[in-house]
């Protein structure tokens, strides 16, 4: 460590100028990364939060939340065998809607449930919907950029029907719609608004163990059973936007290796002579190789340092519009691995080192 720190010290310029390129690549890695988990959180986060583990879908439904329909029969043999407490039924609508007395429209989804039932939002503002109203939503906290507040009604295109918010979530969209949650009796009306049977639901969210879903699967018919993240692959578009923004991730940590190989084997073959003198002298290979991994290490954690920063300082400037998460959790995956593409990619220079035989390198430097 002594010898790469005062190398470090001796080439200020050089090594500044290699820390500046692992500081963009780490930021434009955990960048990507946090916009990746934005777009996820901003297409499914009403199912990834849901207070449940399991959802029942119609058979003929693709697993698609928003093809499915089942009757009431089905929710009875769901509670049958789950039992009232770990079963609750689910309504999924997309809709527009728009602030009385204006002409702005907003797309929506509404989710119909139980007000007192374990899929009942956590209100951050307001007042809970009743069990038995009908005018009365619960909406995300996004809405408010479109000027809507506590009170303001909103009237449902499809409908015609007119309700009042009563209260305000956060955090809570579908299919890259804010989510506003409606109870039962609003949503029979809905429903037989576009000509469907008002005591049809869209899923049976569960509660309970494998084996507990493994009776509910033998005993209902003309239903698939997913847990909460099989049945994210069948929101629209969420599969396709995951799938290219991980391969995007996953290239630029291959290019980060690269990058960083090609970087640290043209400085080693700029210090073969250096080796060779070190070697005649009675350095071995491992202290010189140690020498190279201490320096990828403190570049690359000072590098992560400088990145994470500016990551969380731009996060903080975004526009609510640009989807944007980046969790502790998230940060120590990635930094993890960056970590090891920089050790991985200073794998070539520890070979090239390792080669080094000293009578020549003290003959060439003569």
């Amino acid at each position: 460590m002594f010898l790469a720190l005062r190398e470090i010290r001796h080439a200020k310029l050089r090594y500044s100028l290699i820390g500046l390129i692992m500081v963009l690549i780490s930021l434009l890695v955990l960048f990507v990364t946090g916009l990746a988990n934005g777009l996820a959180s901003d297409n499914a986060s009403a199912i990834q939060n849901m207070n449940a583990d399991y959802l029942v879908l119609q058979k003929d439904s693709d697993n698609q939340i928003s093809k499915s329909e089942l009757d009431e029969k089905q929710l009875l043999q769901a509670k049958e065998v789950a039992g009232d407490d770990n079963t609750e039924d689910l309504g999924v609508r997309m809709s527009t809607v728009e602030k009385i007395d204006t002409d702005k429209k907003v797309d929506v989804t509404f989710f119909a449930v139980d007000p007192n039932g374990f899929l009942s939002p956590s209100l951050i503002e307001g007042k809970s919907i009743s069990k038995t109203g009908k005018d009365e939503v619960i909406a995300d906290a996004a809405l408010k950029q479109e000027g809507l507040k506590i009170g303001s009604e909103i009237k449902d295109q499809a409908s015609g029907k007119t309700f009042m918010i009563k209260g305000f979530t956060e955090g809570v969209s579908f299919s890259h719609t804010p989510v506003v949650y409606v109870n039962f009796n609003a949503w029979k009306d809905l429903q037989k608004s576009i000509g469907q049977e008002q005591s049809s639901v869209t899923a049976i969210a569960l509660k309970g163990t494998d084996k507990t879903i493994k009776a509910v699967e033998k005993e209902m018919k003309g239903v698939n059973v997913l847990t909460t993240k099989e049945a994210l692959q069948g929101i629209p578009g969420y599969s396709q936007e995951q799938s290219s923004l991980m391969m995007m991730i996953v290239f630029l940590f291959l290019i980060s290796a690269i990058v960083l190989a090609v970087f640290f084997y043209v400085i080693t073959l700029q210090k073969i002579n250096q080796f060779g003198v070190l070697k005649a002298i009675g350095a071995k290979t491992s202290y010189l190789s140690a020498n190279i991994v201490s320096q990828v290490a403190v570049l690359t954690i000072v590098s992560l340092i400088i990145s994470i920063s500016i990551t969380y300082g731009l996060s903080q400037i975004m526009p609510d519009s640009m989807p944007f998460v980046l969790t502790p959790e998230v940060i120590a995956i990635c930094s993890l691995l960056f970590i090891i593409v920089s050790l991985g990619g200073a794998a070539l220079s520890l070979y090239r080192v390792a080669k080094v035989d000293a009578i020549d390198a003290i003959g060439r430097a003569v």
